[in-house]
């Protein structure tokens, strides 16, 4: 079940536990698998070179990445190894297409794990790296629950709280599509999902425009 919230933006949905235990433990191994061939790294802020707190990888033909050098950017190379990302798994592209009502498959899925050791957050931001803003951003929260913010178009403003928790998926398309957004907290040792702890958020992403 769907939860559309008359004080979020226009094209924001929760999906409040969609996956189940056993699906999440799939995600999580398929996670496992996908980092045996591309590892977690440690990006940077452009300019600055200031590490995010978390550590990432990929799913897909792209992946996202950043570096002081060459800032926001998606590849279609591991920074580290060289290698192809992994393959985008079927569960997610299932959900996909059950959820984003859009009828071509993502390009990239963003792996983002929050660590007990560093306590992780993310700040204030706006996905607006991609070449096409039509396609949505399907985000899948798995392990420790978070406090999830969103806000407008514009930076500063009023936010609104949204306690993300294990097996919830959410949908920012629409107006809500470029609406800053951050994890300003997570309640970390509350899920035994992750292997090492903390919390492993997949977000898919449409890149490019579709040709016609």
């Amino acid at each position: 079940m769907s939860l559309i919230s008359p004080n979020f933006p226009i094209g924001f949905v929760h999906y409040p536990e969609f996956f189940n235990y056993e699906e999440q433990k799939e995600l999580i191994t398929q996670v496992k698998l996908a980092i045996a061939e591309a590892p977690f790294f440690q990006p940077t802020m452009p300019r600055t070179g200031h590490p995010l707190s978390v550590v990432m990888s990929n799913f897909g033909p792209l992946g996202w990445v950043t570096d002081k050098q060459n800032g926001y950017r998606y590849e279609r190379l591991h920074p580290q190894t060289g290698r192809a990302w992994p393959t985008i798994p079927a569960t997610l592209e299932r959900l996909w297409f059950a959820v984003s009502g859009f009828m071509h498959p993502p390009e990239a899925t963003l792996i983002n794990w929050y660590r007990p050791e560093t306590k992780s957050k993310m700040g204030m931001h706006v996905d607006n790296d991609e070449n096409n803003f039509n396609a949505p951003v399907v985000s899948v929260s798995l392990g420790d629950p978070a406090i999830f913010r969103i806000g407008g178009l514009k930076r500063g403003g009023p936010t609104l709280p949204l306690k993300l928790c294990s097996g919830d998926v959410i949908v920012m398309g629409g107006e809500s599509r470029l609406c800053h957004h951050a994890i300003t907290k997570v309640f970390y040792g509350e899920s035994d999902l992750v292997p090492k702890g903390g919390r492993i958020n997949l977000t898919m992403r449409r890149v490019n425009a579709v040709e016609a």
